[in-house]
């Protein structure tokens, strides 16, 4: 047999895995693949990156007629993509895959003591290119209590509002604003790695829904546990308590002094940044957030 001849047509099962692969990638052009069958007949056709639209776009017919073209010993594939392949197959034949979201491969799992080990190996690393000696007293345990302090600082990565949140959400017909200020607020300046503090005043006006009035406290806190800017913040404390209890309006203002600015930089002491976020009635009615400005500021 010539070594050109073409290979034997593949069973049932396993054409039906190489259409589902094929459509795969025409379906989900998110995994930034896809065939090229621009070769020869005869030849390997090689998982590629996708080029243009027109990938994105081949038909079943187009798929399926270039089946046989497919030299099995030839398709180089790596382990990473045959794992995103699986994922999205198994997501096709449910009936629940998203086109717009790329599967993403699981990490392996590392428990706190792991990372807080790690963590201290860096901050010895940068104890000593700061010039200082780590094995000095006063030293010697700083890198694991600053690694369990920054894990501490960032501990709203691993808490999310369903958890925090514990069903507190009541029915209840009450149609003015609810209104909590001065809640204490701690964060880290993503940019410099330095703490921001102030105070967050939050308002909502309940469409036949309250929240337990702690949790608007805990949700600030899940949001400030995590490297942040300011802006965004702000903007995800009221996105939360909208998703929670789907209010008529919320408003969300943060006052905070930013040690990037008084450490460091410009070196103003006094200085305070001022955000807000705004939605629902207390952006669309000047009257609904004149009276929150008020009661908060």
């Amino acid at each position: 047999m010539s070594d050109h001849t073409r290979p034997a047509v593949p069973d049932p099962d396993a054409e039906v895995v190489e259409t589902l692969r094929r459509l795969t990638f025409v379906r989900h052009p998110s995994l930034g693949l896809g065939y090229d069958d621009s070769e020869s007949e005869g030849t390997a056709t090689r998982f590629t990156p996708a080029r243009s639209d027109t990938n994105k776009h081949r038909s079943m017919s187009d798929s399926c007629r270039t089946l046989g073209k497919v030299d099995h010993n030839h398709v180089h594939t790596s382990k990473t993509v045959d794992m995103k392949l699986d994922q999205t197959i198994k997501a096709v034949i449910n009936g629940d895959a998203d086109e717009t979201e790329t599967p993403r491969e699981e990490t392996p799992y590392i428990d706190d003591d792991q990372i807080a080990k790690e963590m201290a190996s860096q901050y010895k690393k940068i104890i000593e290119h700061l010039g200082e000696d780590p094995k000095r007293q006063g030293l010697l345990k700083t890198p694991e209590r600053a690694a369990k302090a920054m894990m501490f600082f960032t501990k709203g990565y691993k808490e999310n509002i369903a958890d925090v949140l514990n069903d507190a959400v009541f029915d209840e017909d009450h149609d003015e604003i609810v209104i909590v200020k001065d809640i204490e607020m701690f964060s880290l300046c993503e940019h410099h790695l330095v703490p921001f503090m102030g105070k967050v005043h939050i308002g909502y006006l309940p469409n036949k829904k309250i929240l337990g009035l702690s949790k608007l406290a805990r949700i600030v806190e899940v949001y400030s546990r995590r490297l942040q800017v300011q802006e965004r913040l702000t903007k995800q404390i009221a996105l939360a308590i909208t998703e929670a209890v789907q209010p008529t309006g919320v408003g969300v203002v943060i006052e905070a002094s930013h040690m990037c600015m008084v450490m460091r930089g410009v070196q103003k002491l006094n200085s305070k940044t001022i955000t807000s976020t705004m939605l629902g009635v207390f952006r669309d009615d000047p009257k609904t957030r004149e009276e929150f400005l008020s009661l908060t500021l």
